[in-house]
């Protein structure tokens, strides 16, 4: 028998004879139904008994933790917690959410408390608390995805694809994202951009959105141009809109708005030129 055999628990058995089995008389699975059962138990008849007389109920609440007590020294204690989905989320304030230390009875972890304090913080938009007994908790989180930085009463924010609203302070490294302003404009921004998207090379193009009169957008893009979508069909004046783009280089001419809430047309306004000086030239 080698070292490495010696190190990993291995054991040699003679040629021609049937291996010996080692049968337990109780498995730590049975002990851990048994000690769930129990704990269900006490607390089902503690409260049923709690109507007429409250001394059952405290002998049941305090055989549950001497239960639990026990647990911990046949290992039924946290020795690991998983954290899978975590990116923007800091790991010191998951584990402040969780409320729980290395050592403690696995048993008496309020997995339904601890998701709902994980759901409070900023980044979480769902989340997932599991027991994998005898001494592992997993942290399943979904984080929320930024969508949008949204401009309401001169007050910023980021919020992501429902809408709602992720962080107001530290946003700098978001400044790419289109801006969408208006006290409406969160509820309607995904659907924007679902329509933007759909035509990538002009996507860039767009640095903020208004949402005018709680029915159609109104876009500023790079070069101050404004883009007036139609409060219908917003998806097919933005793909008129590049066709125009492709053929014609509309964007890279002296415009100032562009009106495409007429199906069959392309309104164009130039941008007005600078009116001339006192000597003949033009004011710059």
């Amino acid at each position: 028998m080698t070292e490495k055999g010696k190190a990993m628990g291995e054991v040699n058995v003679p040629r021609g004879r049937p291996r010996r089995r080692i049968r337990t008389t109780f498995s730590r699975a049975r002990i851990t139904a048994a000690l769930v059962v129990l704990l269900v138990g006490l607390a089902g008849a503690g409260a049923w008994w709690s109507v007429s007389t409250g001394a059952l109920e405290r002998v049941a609440e305090r055989t549950k933790w001497h239960l639990i007590a026990g647990s911990v020294r046949l290992g039924f204690r946290v020795d690991e917690i998983l954290v899978v989905g975590r990116r923007e989320t800091e790991r010191k304030a998951l584990l402040k959410a969780v409320r729980l230390s290395r050592g403690a009875p696995i048993l008496a972890f309020d997995i339904n408390a601890a998701r709902d304090r994980i759901e409070t913080l900023p980044w979480i938009r769902r989340a997932r608390v599991e027991r994998m007994l005898p001494d592992t908790v997993l942290l399943d989180v979904e984080e929320r995805q930024p969508l949008a930085l949204w401009q309401n009463s001169g007050q910023f924010a980021l919020i992501d694809h429902d809408g709602e609203i992720i962080l107001r302070d530290n946003l700098e490294r978001f400044a790419n994202l289109v801006v969408v302003v208006g006290e409406e404009a969160p509820r309607h921004a995904a659907a924007l951009l679902e329509v933007l998207g759909h035509e990538p090379e002009l996507l860039p193009l767009v640095k903020a959105a208004v949402w005018v009169g709680g029915r159609r957008w109104n876009l500023r893009l790079r070069g101050d141009i404004d883009v007036r979508l139609p409060e219908k069909d917003a998806k097919a004046a933005w793909a008129r809109l590049a066709e125009y783009e492709r053929a014609h280089r509309v964007l890279e001419r002296d415009v100032q708005i562009l009106d495409l809430r007429l199906p069959d047309r392309l309104i164009v306004r130039k941008a007005p030129k600078p009116a001339p000086d006192k000597n003949g030239g033009q004011e710059t």
